[in-house]
């Protein structure tokens, strides 16, 4: 089902059709797992589940163009990721049985060192950023959220987000530049 415009897409979500969530929802569904599992959700999938559960709460809340709707969910990604933290705080660790582990889905462990000295490697770069410089670097590449839509989503000044975004890409840049990596 192809919309016309984003109004009519958005009405037709509010009225409950499935058609039309889905494709409200498709685009946007990607780059939040992504910026979740980036900014350390223990089961991003799961919380990304829930933030569509509270999209779906609040749909007929919500007023504005595709732009504002991504930003929108961005926030109450951002706001969840907080609780997250808070209960992760509070509690240790559970550990999983074998019965917990589905071995149909885990990687080779080939496949998974090769997939973990990149992600470690990305990781380590992005551990020397302070968090608010990871958290406009994440919302402006994985989220892919403007500079305007970031600002509303850590309720931050367009300028601080502008200023954090800057000298978090330079210290990245020289990180790469320190190990050899050319253009």
């Amino acid at each position: 089902m192809a919309h016309d415009s984003f109004t009519e897409l958005l009405a037709a979500a509010q009225g409950g059709s499935d058609a039309a969530w889905a494709e409200l929802l498709e685009p946007v569904a990607p780059k939040l797992v992504g910026y979740l599992r980036l900014r350390g959700s223990k089961d991003p999938e799961a919380a990304a589940g829930d933030v569509f559960v509270d999209v779906a709460r609040n749909i007929e809340k919500f007023s504005g163009g595709r732009e504002g709707f991504a930003s929108w969910v961005f926030v109450i990604a951002h706001r969840r990721l907080i609780d997250e933290y808070r209960r992760q705080r509070a509690r240790p660790d559970e550990v999983l049985t074998d019965e917990a582990v589905d071995h149909g889905l885990t990687l080779s462990a080939e496949e998974e060192a090769l997939r973990s000295v990149s992600a470690d490697a990305v990781a380590a770069m992005l551990s020397t950023l302070t968090a608010p410089q990871r958290d406009v670097i994440f919302l402006r590449i994985v989220g892919e959220l403007s500079v305007e839509e970031t600002a509303r989503v850590l309720n931050r000044p367009i300028s601080s987000v502008k200023a954090l975004q800057r000298r978090g890409l330079a210290a990245l840049k020289r990180q790469i530049q320190g190990i050899g990596v050319s253009r």
